[in-house]
Protein backbone atom coordinates (compact mmCIF):
# COMPACT_ATOMS: atom_id res chain seq x y z
CA UNK A 1 0.00 0.00 0.00
CA UNK A 2 2.98 2.50 0.99
CA UNK A 3 4.29 1.51 -2.63
CA UNK A 4 1.36 3.06 -4.36
CA UNK A 5 1.48 6.25 -2.95
CA UNK A 6 5.36 6.39 -3.45
CA UNK A 7 4.81 5.59 -6.94
CA UNK A 8 1.87 8.25 -6.93
CA UNK A 9 3.92 10.77 -5.87
CA UNK A 10 6.44 10.33 -8.31
CA UNK A 11 4.29 10.40 -10.94
CA UNK A 12 2.92 13.40 -9.95
CA UNK A 13 6.16 15.33 -9.41
CA UNK A 14 7.61 14.13 -12.73
CA UNK A 15 4.39 15.51 -14.11
CA UNK A 16 4.85 18.54 -12.74
CA UNK A 17 8.25 19.32 -14.06
CA UNK A 18 7.14 18.31 -17.20
CA UNK A 19 4.06 20.41 -16.93
CA UNK A 20 6.30 23.27 -15.92
CA UNK A 21 9.27 22.55 -18.61
CA UNK A 22 5.90 23.08 -21.37
CA UNK A 23 5.25 26.29 -19.58
CA UNK A 24 8.32 27.38 -19.40
CA UNK A 25 8.83 26.70 -23.36
CA UNK A 26 6.05 28.94 -24.39
CA UNK A 27 7.72 31.55 -22.66
CA UNK A 28 11.48 31.48 -23.63
CA UNK A 29 13.87 29.56 -25.76
CA UNK A 30 14.89 26.57 -24.57
CA UNK A 31 18.62 27.42 -24.50
CA UNK A 32 17.48 30.18 -22.09
CA UNK A 33 15.75 27.42 -19.71
CA UNK A 34 17.20 26.67 -16.40
CA UNK A 35 17.12 24.23 -13.87
CA UNK A 36 16.35 27.17 -10.92
CA UNK A 37 13.35 27.84 -13.51
CA UNK A 38 12.43 24.73 -13.77
CA UNK A 39 11.79 24.09 -10.34
CA UNK A 40 10.88 27.39 -8.74
CA UNK A 41 7.96 26.57 -11.81
CA UNK A 42 7.61 23.01 -10.70
CA UNK A 43 7.67 23.86 -6.94
CA UNK A 44 10.54 21.26 -5.95
CA UNK A 45 13.88 21.44 -5.24
CA UNK A 46 17.01 20.51 -7.46
CA UNK A 47 17.42 17.07 -5.59
CA UNK A 48 14.08 16.45 -6.86
CA UNK A 49 14.69 17.77 -10.14
CA UNK A 50 17.54 15.58 -10.63
CA UNK A 51 15.71 12.38 -8.84
CA UNK A 52 13.86 12.30 -11.98
CA UNK A 53 15.75 13.88 -14.82
CA UNK A 54 19.86 13.96 -14.92
CA UNK A 55 19.74 17.36 -16.63
CA UNK A 56 17.83 19.54 -18.96
CA UNK A 57 18.21 17.33 -22.10
CA UNK A 58 17.21 14.17 -20.58
CA UNK A 59 13.93 16.37 -19.27
CA UNK A 60 13.43 17.59 -23.24
CA UNK A 61 14.49 13.93 -24.25
CA UNK A 62 11.57 12.42 -22.18
CA UNK A 63 9.04 14.87 -22.30
CA UNK A 64 9.10 14.69 -25.77
CA UNK A 65 9.59 10.51 -26.22
CA UNK A 66 6.81 10.55 -23.55
CA UNK A 67 4.10 12.99 -26.18
CA UNK A 68 5.65 11.00 -29.16
CA UNK A 69 5.20 7.89 -27.88
CA UNK A 70 1.53 8.50 -27.06
CA UNK A 71 1.28 8.92 -31.22
CA UNK A 72 3.56 6.71 -32.20
CA UNK A 73 2.53 3.92 -30.87
CA UNK A 74 4.95 0.84 -31.51
CA UNK A 75 2.98 -1.97 -31.03
CA UNK A 76 0.38 -0.13 -33.10
CA UNK A 77 2.98 -1.14 -35.82
CA UNK A 78 3.12 -4.62 -34.58
CA UNK A 79 0.93 -6.04 -37.49
CA UNK A 80 1.66 -3.24 -39.85
CA UNK A 81 3.63 -3.69 -43.44
CA UNK A 82 5.49 -0.63 -44.80
CA UNK A 83 3.03 0.63 -47.04
CA UNK A 84 1.50 3.77 -48.45
CA UNK A 85 -1.14 4.25 -45.68
CA UNK A 86 1.64 3.08 -43.10
CA UNK A 87 4.15 5.76 -44.01
CA UNK A 88 1.22 8.35 -44.74
CA UNK A 89 0.05 7.53 -40.89
CA UNK A 90 3.49 8.31 -39.45
CA UNK A 91 4.02 11.39 -41.40
CA UNK A 92 0.74 12.80 -40.12
CA UNK A 93 1.65 11.72 -36.68
CA UNK A 94 5.25 13.46 -37.02
CA UNK A 95 3.89 16.72 -38.64
CA UNK A 96 1.16 16.95 -36.82
CA UNK A 97 2.98 17.20 -33.55
CA UNK A 98 5.63 19.04 -34.86
CA UNK A 99 2.87 21.97 -35.92
CA UNK A 100 1.80 21.56 -31.97
CA UNK A 101 5.36 21.84 -31.07
CA UNK A 102 5.62 25.20 -33.08
CA UNK A 103 2.44 26.59 -31.94
CA UNK A 104 3.47 25.90 -28.36
CA UNK A 105 6.43 27.25 -28.60
CA UNK A 106 6.14 30.02 -30.81
CA UNK A 107 9.65 29.77 -31.48
CA UNK A 108 12.68 27.62 -33.20
CA UNK A 109 13.83 24.54 -30.81
CA UNK A 110 17.04 23.08 -31.23
CA UNK A 111 18.72 20.46 -33.29
CA UNK A 112 18.09 17.97 -30.27
CA UNK A 113 14.44 18.17 -30.65
CA UNK A 114 14.62 17.05 -34.25
CA UNK A 115 17.03 14.33 -33.51
CA UNK A 116 14.65 12.35 -30.72
CA UNK A 117 11.99 12.74 -33.20
CA UNK A 118 14.31 11.09 -36.01
CA UNK A 119 14.87 8.46 -33.07
CA UNK A 120 11.58 7.52 -32.61
CA UNK A 121 10.99 7.37 -36.33
CA UNK A 122 13.76 5.10 -37.06
CA UNK A 123 12.68 2.69 -34.40
CA UNK A 124 8.70 2.21 -35.90
CA UNK A 125 10.44 1.95 -39.31
CA UNK A 126 13.13 -0.75 -38.19
CA UNK A 127 10.33 -2.73 -37.69
CA UNK A 128 8.30 -2.16 -40.53
CA UNK A 129 11.60 -2.97 -42.69
CA UNK A 130 12.07 -6.49 -41.09
CA UNK A 131 9.84 -7.70 -43.62
CA UNK A 132 11.38 -6.14 -46.25
CA UNK A 133 15.21 -8.11 -47.77
CA UNK A 134 17.91 -5.93 -47.40
CA UNK A 135 21.47 -7.53 -47.85
CA UNK A 136 22.43 -7.28 -44.63
CA UNK A 137 21.10 -5.45 -41.42
CA UNK A 138 23.38 -2.23 -41.52
CA UNK A 139 21.66 -2.01 -44.79
CA UNK A 140 18.15 -1.89 -43.19
CA UNK A 141 19.35 0.20 -41.00
CA UNK A 142 20.46 2.62 -43.54
CA UNK A 143 17.39 2.84 -44.84
CA UNK A 144 15.24 3.37 -41.74
CA UNK A 145 17.31 5.88 -40.79
CA UNK A 146 17.38 7.84 -44.43
CA UNK A 147 13.85 7.30 -44.55
CA UNK A 148 13.09 8.70 -40.60
CA UNK A 149 15.15 11.96 -41.60
CA UNK A 150 13.22 12.27 -44.87
CA UNK A 151 9.93 11.62 -43.17
CA UNK A 152 11.21 14.26 -40.35
CA UNK A 153 12.12 16.63 -43.08
CA UNK A 154 9.08 16.53 -45.11
CA UNK A 155 6.91 17.09 -41.71
CA UNK A 156 9.32 20.73 -41.17
CA UNK A 157 8.21 21.55 -44.78
CA UNK A 158 4.89 20.90 -44.57
CA UNK A 159 4.83 23.24 -40.69
CA UNK A 160 6.81 25.61 -42.95
CA UNK A 161 4.28 26.32 -45.67
CA UNK A 162 1.26 25.17 -44.00
CA UNK A 163 -0.70 24.86 -47.06
CA UNK A 164 -3.75 24.56 -47.95
CA UNK A 165 -3.02 20.76 -48.41
CA UNK A 166 -3.79 18.17 -45.20
CA UNK A 167 -0.52 16.36 -44.19
CA UNK A 168 -2.04 13.43 -45.65
CA UNK A 169 -2.31 14.73 -49.16
CA UNK A 170 1.08 16.38 -48.83
CA UNK A 171 2.73 13.03 -48.35
CA UNK A 172 0.86 11.21 -50.63
CA UNK A 173 2.32 13.06 -53.64
CA UNK A 174 5.69 10.84 -52.70
CA UNK A 175 4.83 7.40 -51.18
CA UNK A 176 4.09 5.59 -54.24
CA UNK A 177 7.29 6.26 -55.69
CA UNK A 178 8.98 5.17 -51.87
CA UNK A 179 6.91 2.01 -51.84
CA UNK A 180 7.86 1.06 -55.08
CA UNK A 181 11.56 1.61 -54.54
CA UNK A 182 11.18 -0.76 -51.39
CA UNK A 183 8.99 -3.25 -52.64
CA UNK A 184 10.90 -3.71 -55.99
CA UNK A 185 14.18 -5.00 -54.12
Amino acid sequence: MVQSKSDLRVTKTRKSIMQAFIKLSDEKDFKNITVKDITQEALINRATFYYHFSDIYDLLDKALAEELLIDLNYEYFDQKSIDEATLTYIFKIVSEFQLSLSRRCHRSYPETIGNIIQEHIERVLLRLLSEVDFEDEHTRQLAASMLSASIYRASEKWCESFSDLSAEAYIKRVTPYIISGLVSR
